[in-house]
């Protein structure tokens, strides 16, 4: 495996706020390889957009007591602010959740894309800039680009502008890239249209991408490799192939048994019974146990925090759970009730 391009290590994120501490983000490791899509994956409120906002000191009122975030030999949490604005928007770059409010509504989308490529290309003349300007716009596949780098964000459309957006993140050649939610609020025909831009940018920069979604479609469309979060942590983390065929930890399992499925008869989604905890006061154990089928009521759900742990023989699978192995044994078992059922 070659040196990954950027690497977090027992990433701790807090909050103060009027009612406690809110441990929003705890020991979260994983690396990301050159080239590679990682797909970060979780409900609302387990951490997903919260880590990389910190690492890319994007969330001012975050605490961050202990971590590291190693990006080209660097540690992004222990750099300056005036360092952090050379590599975000450069060789690191984000496209936000919310293009509509993440785009200045007074500038034209033309003046705002230039401004990136000005800001981290000194001497680039205005000109040339425009010309930049034009040619990402058409990268990112929007039409008449010419003309529309003219135009304010309010006219385009929803997916015009998160494809300008994108544009933006592409402008310098980054060597990472985080989508956070790039297909929220999109309906699903613009939503497809979004992943073959994504695709295109991939191939126009060669980054590594770390795709922040719930939309576990994208994530099979898209990712090589899966980080899991649950209530702050890791919880699971192997290759696309195997978080979808193999999963192991609970979680996980609930996650996949909730999709709608084209393959299989279902009469019924199973939806995962309980709610999210709170971080403020997070249940003690296992995050999970509260809602976890697998548990069964056993003491050491409740009392320990599992480990992130390697599954198998090889490294790349990694999973949270006191009793992985016993959901190997179950899927085992399933396969084989499903073949004598055929």
């Amino acid at each position: 495996m070659p040196d990954p391009i950027l690497s977090i290590r027992d990433l701790t994120v807090e909050f103060e706020t009027e009612d406690g501490v809110v441990q929003a983000v705890t020991d979260v490791t994983y690396d990301l390889q050159p080239g590679e899509v990682l797909g970060v994956v979780g409900e609302s409120g387990s951490g997903k957009s919260v880590s990389m906002l910190s690492v890319l000191g994007l969330s001012p009122s975050a605490r961050i007591p202990k971590g590291e975030a190693i990006f080209k030999g660097e540690d992004l949490l222990k750099l300056s602010q005036k360092r952090l604005r050379e590599i975000r928007g450069g060789p690191m770059a984000m496209i936000f959740q919310d293009p509509m409010t993440s785009l200045n509504p007074v500038l034209t989308v033309g003046d705002q894309i230039a401004e990136a490529v000005l800001t981290h290309n000194l001497g680039t003349s205005d000109d040339d800039a425009r010309k930049r300007t034009v040619e990402l716009l058409e990268v990112v596949g929007v039409p008449y680009a010419e003309r529309r780098v003219d135009q304010h964000p309010h006219e385009f459309s929803g997916g015009m502008r998160q494809r300008a957006m994108i544009a933006m993140a592409i402008a310098n050649n980054p060597s990472v890239l985080v989508a956070d939610e790039p297909t929220t609020a999109l309906d699903v025909t613009i939503q497809a249209q979004i992943v073959e831009v994504l695709k295109a940018a991939r191939e126009e920069t060669h980054a590594a991408i770390v795709l922040i979604t719930h939309d576990l479609g994208l994530i099979a469309e898209l990712a090589d490799r899966v980080v899991v979060m649950y209530a702050g942590r890791v919880v699971e983390l192997s290759d696309v192939y195997t978080i979808f065929n193999a999963p192991r930890h609970p979680y996980t399992v609930g996650l996949m048994n909730s999709l709608a499925r084209l393959d299989a008869e279902q009469e019924w989604l199973e939806p995962i019974p309980g709610q999210p905890p709170s971080m403020i006061a997070p249940p003690p154990g296992c995050a999970f146990h509260p809602r976890c089928s697998f548990s069964h009521g056993r003491l050491v759900c409740r009392t320990d925090i599992p480990g992130l742990r390697q599954i198998g023989e090889g490294a790349a699978h990694h999973s949270r759970c006191h009793f992985a192995e016993e959901l190997e044994e179950a899927h085992v078992v399933a396969g084989a009730a499903a073949e004598e059922a055929r």
